[in-house]
C-alpha cells in the first residue's frame, strides 16, 4: 500500500517579526496552487498552525472543497518572534547553525535533526491513517529540506541539486510543491520544489 503525499511551502509572506500573514502576492500563488490541485481527488488537507501556511492551505481548501486540518506537527523548526528580543540577524545565525550542525539544539525551536524526524514520523502516520490519499501537507520550507535530509540519501539528494545539503535553505521557493511516496513506512522523492504551476 502506498500514499502520494504533496509537500506544499507556503506562499510569499510578508516581511516582519512573528506570525506574520501572506502578502498579496502570496494570496496570488496560493489561488494559482489551488488551482493546480483542482483536478486531483485530494483526500486530506493538513496544514502547520502558523498564519502564513494557514491562508494558503485556505485558499487550496477553496479551490478543492475540503475542510483544512491544522496540526503543530507541521510548523517550522523556528520562527523569528518566537523568542523575546532576538534580533533577525541573531534568528539567521541560529539558524544557519542548525542546518551546519543537525544536533544542535537551539534556544528556541527544533534541531534540523529533530524537526525531520518529526514531519517524517507525521507522514508516515497519516500514510497510514489515510492509505486512499493523496494528502496535502502545507508546510515550511526548513521543514521539507530537513525532512528530505533525514530520508534520503546525499546521492539521491544530490540528484535534485548539486550543492542540496550546502544550500538547502534555499531551494524551496514559495507555494513549490515536493511530491513523495510513502510505501510501508519508507518515501520515495518523485519530484522538488516544483513551481511550474506558478508560471
Amino acid at each position: 500500500m502506498s500514499t502520494t503525499i504533496y509537500l506544499v511551502r507556503h506562499a510569499k509572506k510578508e516581511k516582519g517579526i512573528g506570525d506574520v500573514p501572506l502578502t498579496f502576492e502570496g494570496v496570488k500563488q496560493a489561488q494559482m496552487t489551488a488551482s493546480h490541485f483542482r483536478s486531483m481527488s485530494i483526500t486530506k488537507l493538513l496544514c502547520s498552525p502558523l498564519a502564513r501556511a494557514k491562508q494558503t492551505a485556505q485558499c487550496i481548501a477553496e479551490g478543492i472543497i475540503l475542510p483544512v486540518i491544522e496540526d503543530i506537527r507541521l510548523r517550522e523548526r523556528a520562527n523569528w518572534g518566537d523568542l523575546p528580543g532576538q534580533s533577525f540577524e541573531e534568528f539567521a545565525a541560529m539558524w544557519d547553525h542548525c542546518t551546519k550542525d543537525r544536533d544542535f539544539i537551539p534556544a528556541i525551536g527544533d534541531s534540523a535533526k529533530i524537526a525531520g524526524e518529526r514531519l517524517s514520523s507525521f507522514l508516515v502516520e497519516m500514510s497510514i491513517e489515510f492509505p486512499q490519499g493523496p494528502i496535502i501537507a502545507v508546510t515550511h520550507g526548513g521543514l521539507i529540506t530537513d525532512f528530505l535530509v533525514h530520508v534520503c540519501s546525499q546521492i539521491e539528494l544530490n540528484q535534485w541539486h548539486p550543492h542540496f545539503l550546502k544550500e538547502q535553505s534555499k531551494l524551496v521557493p514559495e507555494c513549490s510543491i515536493t511530491k513523495l511516496i510513502c510505501r510501508d513506512g519508507t518515501f520515495q522523492l518523485v519530484d522538488f520544489a516544483n513551481v511550474s504551476h506558478l508560471e
